[in-house]
């Protein structure tokens, strides 16, 4: 679609993820005019513990769209917001003050009580009502520990005085000043306690998880009336609708146009993740994937199948900050390309345990196969590899669940800029990878649905239409080369496994 001149709107996406906070303005055809972002840092009090300070991110949130909006001549015609998910916050319903740190999705505080939910026989019910498996990723564990362990905070809760939500919520709270307490049908699907088949909060995960309801914000569909900015801190946005919802990976599908049955994407972010639009049918995964909300449009909710992983860019980041292998995350492709192979190096990114299909939060990192001839580069070349292993796991499972290969895997997130990690997935899964044009796939899939919700788009079929390739990886490796490789890799996931 060509915008011209009488075609003013413009959309502001709010994009607040585990690493950094951005605030991007797209045009009516899906192209970025302004974008800023301020990194978030982490706080690890202890291992497996991962917190943020969620005064911060409302900060950064506020200080990211003034920066887009400085200066800005064009009219936002409506705001989206997308957000990391699972991660918890509780505050205060009149202050707005945190009782504690945001406890973000990563953190594997909770796999002992998640352990307990599993011996209690717990696991049938929270599957067959959520789509989810038992473990600490999901925001119930959490908010409980919250109630168990900050002074008073389990009886202001039960007075009505707190507040839970993932980061969407929280935003959404403070820029309408408190007056919406709400969250979208994504997020909610990944808290542990909504009934995705009924979609609503379930009485009985809240009583097992001894969740008081009235902490819980009221769940609504991904494009509609959110509410109204009238925060004083972005007074140049007075009056503008939030009027569009998703978490990161449900906005990304979305970005992504995988409107259809059967089309998959995964984002290469932080973690990597890949959901497989299933329609309008809830079922259950037969492989240890999860079954999730990708979206709810006018109360029409459309399923996905998700495989979870913690661990992609965030490998990355590893070599370069921790063992400071490189100064520049781009500077990876180039040293795993100056090796021919891993010289039988595999590296298993399990810093915060195991998501799919493994689903183990006691294992961690390894690094297998050195010899006294490896280098930075062997060990770069595997941290890449490892991205493509990751996703063959995933897509088996997928497949399997589907009885269907996949022909094509849509790919988005800061990795994807890497023509090696691009080429080798597609040579471990054997399907063509499409590189959009628009790799900021999160960010725009929250503008589209805010451009659905407040009418700047008439459906679909208007956003489908702006999804191009920028690139085709097609796959190039022998078979009996791939099924070495991933027998390989096999073999060192059962190596740092810590139950099987």
């Amino acid at each position: 679609m060509t915008q011209t001149a009488q075609d003013t709107s413009y959309i502001l996406a709010i994009d607040q993820g585990t690493t950094s906070t951005r605030a991007l303005i797209f045009d009516r055809g899906g192209a970025v005019v302004r974008l800023a972002q301020k990194e978030l840092p982490l706080i690890t009090p202890q291992s497996g513990w991962v917190e943020q300070d969620a005064r911060q991110i409302w900060a950064d949130s506020v200080a990211v769209c003034a920066e887009v909006l400085d200066g800005f001549a064009g009219k936002i015609q409506a705001i989206g917001v997308t957000n990391q998910r699972e991660t918890t916050i509780v505050w205060d319903k009149v202050t707005g003050e945190p009782v504690y740190n945001a406890i973000v999705w990563q953190d594997r505080r909770t796999a002992d009580q998640c352990q307990a939910l599993q011996e209690g026989g717990y696991e049938d019910i929270i599957r067959e009502r959520t789509g989810l498996l038992i473990d600490p990723y999901f925001s119930a564990t959490k908010l409980a520990w919250i109630l168990a362990n900050v002074e008073g905070a389990r009886a202001r809760a039960e007075r009505g005085e707190l507040l839970f939500g993932t980061v969407d919520s929280y935003l959404i709270w403070k820029l309408t000043s408190g007056q919406a307490h709400v969250t979208d049908a994504t997020n909610a699907s990944r808290t542990m306690m909504f009934n995705v088949v009924k979609q609503d909060w379930s009485d009985a995960l809240c009583d097992i998880m001894d969740i008081p309801q009235a902490m819980l914000p009221r769940v609504l569909d991904c494009a509609g009336h959110f509410g109204d900015v009238s925060t004083p801190d972005l007074p140049m946005l007075r009056g503008v609708v939030i009027a569009g919802v998703a978490g990161d990976q449900q906005a990304a599908t979305f970005g992504q146009a995988c409107f259809k049955t059967g089309m998959v994407k995964s984002t290469y972010g932080t973690g990597c993740f890949a959901l497989m639009n299933i329609g309008n049918e809830f079922r259950e995964s037969r492989h240890r994937l999860l079954t999730t909300v990708a979206w709810r449009l006018d109360g029409v909710t459309t399923y996905a199948l998700e495989g979870s992983i913690f661990v992609a860019g965030a490998a990355v980041q590893f070599l370069r900050d921790n063992l400071k292998f490189f100064d520049n995350a781009a500077q990876s492709e180039a040293m795993a390309q100056s090796v021919p192979d891993t010289d039988g190096v595999y590296f298993v990114p399990a810093f915060t345990g195991l998501g799919a299909p493994y689903w183990d939060p006691y294992a961690r990192g390894a690094m297998l196969g050195l010899s006294r001839g490896t280098s930075m580069a062997h060990i770069t070349r595997a941290a890449l590899e490892a991205q493509g292993y990751q996703t063959k796991d995933l897509i088996r499972a997928m497949a399997a669940d589907t009885d269907a290969p996949l022909a094509e895997l849509r790919v988005d997130g800061g990795l994807v800029h890497n023509d090696f990690v691009c080429q080798f997935i597609a040579d471990m899964t054997q399907a063509r990878l499409r590189r959009p044009v628009n790799t900021e796939a999160t960010a725009w899939g929250a503008a589209a649905l805010a451009g659905l919700g407040a009418g700047v788009y008439s459906g679909l079929d208007e956003i489908d239409a702006l999804w191009a390739a920028q690139k085709d990886f097609t796959p190039v490796m022998a078979i009996e080369e791939r099924d070495a490789l991933y027998k390989g890799w096999k073999q060192a996931i059962g190596m740092v496994r810590a139950r099987s």
